[in-house]
C-alpha cells in the first residue's frame, strides 16, 4: 500500500508528546552498514561484543526485518535548558550525563511508540515493529535520512532545532509512505566537539573510537579502566556530555517540556562521599527508573572512586578505606587507585604493605602502580 499518511501520523505523534516525527525509506540502499563494519573491524567497539555478533542484522533495516519499507522516526527533546559543563568544576560532586538524570527514556518512549504504532497499523493496514535503542537497528542514520538532523563530527545526531538533545524512537512499517527530505551536514569547519574531548576519542571527524570514550568506559566497560583514562574522567561518573554540550547548535535548543525526562534534583551534582557508601539496595533506590541502574552498584561505585581520586580532597580518604575490603574486586581496585591519588607516597606505600595479599590479581596490580606524587 502506498499513500501519504504523514500528516495524520504526525498529528498523532504530537498528541502523544513527541517533538518531531518524520519519515524515511527503510528499504533503499545506504552506506551506514559499511561504515559500521569498518568501525567493528578496527576494534573500535571495544568490549561491546554484541555489536560484532549482530553486525549483519545491523547493516540495514531490511536485514533485520525484510518487510520493512518505511521508517517513522520520532524525537523527544531532553534539553537541559542550560550548559551543564560548568557543573564539573565542583570536584566534590559527581557528574551524571544529562540524558540519565530523569526517568529511563526507553520506558518514557516505549509505551507511546506502541500506541502510535497501533494507530499506524490500523490506518495503513500493514505490519509494524517498534524500536527504542533495544534492537540491532541504526537509529541515527535513519534519523538523518528522515531529516531530523545529521550525524555530526562527534557521530551523534545533531538537530538545527533541538541541538544535541533528542531521544530517538523508530517505527518500521511494511507500508510504503512518502519519505521526507533527508538532512545534510551543517558542521562546517567547526571542530569544537573534537577539541573538547578529554580522552581524544575521535581519530578523525565523524569517527569514534569507543575504547577511549568516557561514556563507553563509565557505562559499558566492566573492569578496571586503563590507567591513562582515569584522571581524564574528572568527576564524570556516568556518561560524558562534553562533545554534545560544547556544540554551537545548542543555542537553538529549548528545555525539555516532558517532566519524566527532566533532571531529578538528587541526580544533579550528587556528593561523591554520599555515592561511595551506597550498597546495592541504596543504589537501586536512588536510581529507581533511571538508566544508571542498569550498570549495577559495583561498576557505578568504581566510577565514583575514580572521581574521588581526581577530587584532590584528602578528607575523602576515610570514605575510601572501607571499600578496600568490598566484595567486588573492581571496587577494591578502584579504591586502591583513589588512595594512590590522595595519600602521600610514604603513607600509601605503608598501606600497600598491608594489603598486597588480595586474592584478586587485578587488585594486587593496583597496589603496585606508582603513586601519583611519587
Amino acid at each position: 500500500m502506498t499513500g501519504d499518511f504523514r500528516d495524520p501520523i504526525r498529528s498523532a505523534a504530537t498528541s502523544l508528546g513527541f517533538d518531531v516525527c518524520r519519515f524515511a525509506s527503510a528499504s533503499e540502499p545506504w552506506s551506514a552498514g559499511e561504515r559500521l563494519a569498518h568501525f567493528v573491524e578496527a576494534g573500535r567497539h571495544g568490549d561491546m561484543g554484541w555489536m560484532e555478533t549482530t553486525l549483519e542484522r545491523r547493516s540495514h533495516p531490511t536485514a533485520m526485518w525484510d518487510g520493512a519499507r518505511t521508517a517513522i522516526v520520532l524525537g523527544l527533546n531532553y534539553g537541559p535548558g542550560h550548559d551543564p559543563l560548568p557543573e564539573m568544576a565542583d570536584r566534590s560532586a559527581g557528574y551524571i550525563s544529562v540524558y540519565a538524570r530523569g526517568d529511563d527514556y526507553h520506558e518514557v518512549i516505549k509505551g507511546r511508540l506502541k500506541t502510535l504504532a497501533g494507530q499506524v497499523a490500523a490506518r495503513t493496514g500493514q505490519d509494524v515493529k517498534v524500536f527504542v535503542d533495544t534492537a540491532p537497528l541504526m537509529e541515527k542514520p535513519l534519523a538523518q535520512r528522515a531529516g531530523l538532523g545529521w550525524q555530526g563530527k562527534h557521530t551523534n545526531l545533531l538537530s538545527r532545532d533541538h541541538g544535541n538533545w533528542l531521544f530517538l524512537g523508530v517505527i518500521l512499517s511494511a507500508a510504503e509512505i512518502a519519505p521526507d527530505d533527508a538532512e545534510t551536514e551543517h558542521c562546517g569547519s567547526c571542530t569544537a566537539c573534537l577539541d573538547v574531548c578529554p580522552t581524544q576519542a575521535f581519530p578523525a571527524p565523524f569517527q569514534l573510537d569507543a575504547r577511549r570514550c568516557l561514556s563507553y568506559l563509565t557505562i559499558e566497560f566492566p573492569g578496571p579502566w586503563p590507567v591513562e583514562f582515569r584522571a581524564a574522567t574528572g568527576s564524570r561518573i556516568y556518561g560524558c556530555d562534553d562533545c554534545l554540550a560544547i556544540c554551537p547548535w545548542n543555542k537553538f535548543a529549548a528545555e525539555a517540556s516532558e517532566g519524566r525526562v527532566q533532571a531529578r534534583e538528587a541526580l544533579v551534582s550528587p556528593r561523591l562521599a554520599d555515592l561511595a557508601v551506597l550498597d546495592d539496595a541504596a543504589f537501586r533506590a536512588l536510581f529507581s527508573k533511571s538508566p544508571v541502574k542498569r550498570i549495577g552498584r559495583d561498576r557505578f561505585v568504581r566510577n565514583v572512586l575514580y572521581a574521588i581520586g581526581n577530587s584532590g580532597d584528602a578528607a575523602l580518604v576515610p570514605v575510601i578505606e572501607p571499600l578496600l575490603t568490598d566484595p567486588s574486586p573492581v571496587v577494591r581496585g578502584a579504591a586502591v587507585w583513589a588512595l594512590s591519588q590522595l595519600l602521600a607516597p610514604e603513607t600509601f606505600a605503608l598501606m600497600a604493605m598491608r594489603h598486597t595479599d588480595d586474592e584478586d590479581t587485578s587488585v594486587r596490580n593496583e597496589w603496585e602502580l606508582p603513586n601519583a606524587d611519587a
